[in-house]
């Protein structure tokens, strides 16, 4: 693995899904930076980006939460995020939530500085990759924030086409939403359900052994839905995928069932 950079620290905000759920997969990130050549970061006291409280019209509460985030990146490194829709929030949404108020600065100068970690990986560090593993097929997932706002699918299929073993299938519902949505689907669960039914379903069709994706949550709910109709699909972080192909591991850790 090898990149050419001169950016040489980066602050790391891994979500709090990621840190409750899924952590190997913030740990593998933070491995494939430090491997691209990056001191990598991490502010002790980050919690959630706010975007729960955002997407449900409170925007006074997603104010509270976001604000805690605003002051642990004070030196001016990129701030790379291992999933779209958090990246998406803070760089395009905590401008809006805060515009007007005495945190107004803070917040643009946060969002000016984050990254999604396929678009860093790519557009930021030239990462080139030697692919380590056997051949395989996958199905990639782009959550709908990723693509409208950080253009992941680009970057993410940047990266999966560096590896001469891995073939991307495409799969009939690519650009589909997987019925997730953070509070959509608790909020409307026969729609969500719906949704993921004809995505876990196109993704059976297309041949792929593996999912991969670089957002957690949409991970965890089409995982779980195909567990749960009994034909179980495994899923990786793209991040956990990327270090296991570079490094020739074949281990299961990172597999979401």
């Amino acid at each position: 693995m090898t990149a050419s950079t001169e950016i040489r620290d980066v602050y790391f905000f891994c979500t709090c899904l990621v840190d409750l759920f899924v952590p190997e997969a913030g740990l593998d990130a933070v491995t494939l930076l430090e491997k691209s050549g990056v001191r990598v970061h991490f502010p002790e006291a980050q919690t959630c980006c706010g975007q729960p409280a955002y997407t449900s019209g409170q925007p006074e509460e997603a104010r509270g939460v976001a604000r805690q985030q605003l002051g642990l990146f004070p030196q001016p490194w990129p701030i790379v995020l291992p999933s779209g829709s958090c990246a998406g929030m803070m760089r395009h949404h905590y401008p809006t939530l805060f515009a007007g108020t005495a945190d107004q600065a803070r917040a643009e100068a946060v969002a000016n500085r984050v990254w999604e970690l396929s678009e860093f990986l790519v557009d930021v560090l030239g990462v080139q990759l030697a692919d380590q593993g056997a051949p395989t097929r996958v199905a990639l997932h782009t959550s709908c924030s990723a693509r409208r706002e950080t253009n992941a699918l680009r970057t993410t299929r940047a990266l999966l086409g560096q590896l001469e073993q891995v073939t991307l299938e495409i799969q009939d519902h690519e650009s589909e939403c997987c019925g997730f949505g953070g509070m959509f689907s608790v909020r409307h669960p026969e729609i969500s359900g719906g949704i993921v039914r004809d995505k876990v379903a196109a993704i059976r069709a297309c041949g792929a052994e593996t999912l991969i994706t670089g957002d957690c949550g949409c991970m965890l709910n089409i995982t779980g839905h195909a567990a749960k109709t009994g034909s179980a699909i495994p899923g990786k972080h793209l991040a956990s995928f990327l270090l296991e192909r570079s490094l020739g591991l074949s281990s299961d850790k990172g597999d979401a069932k």
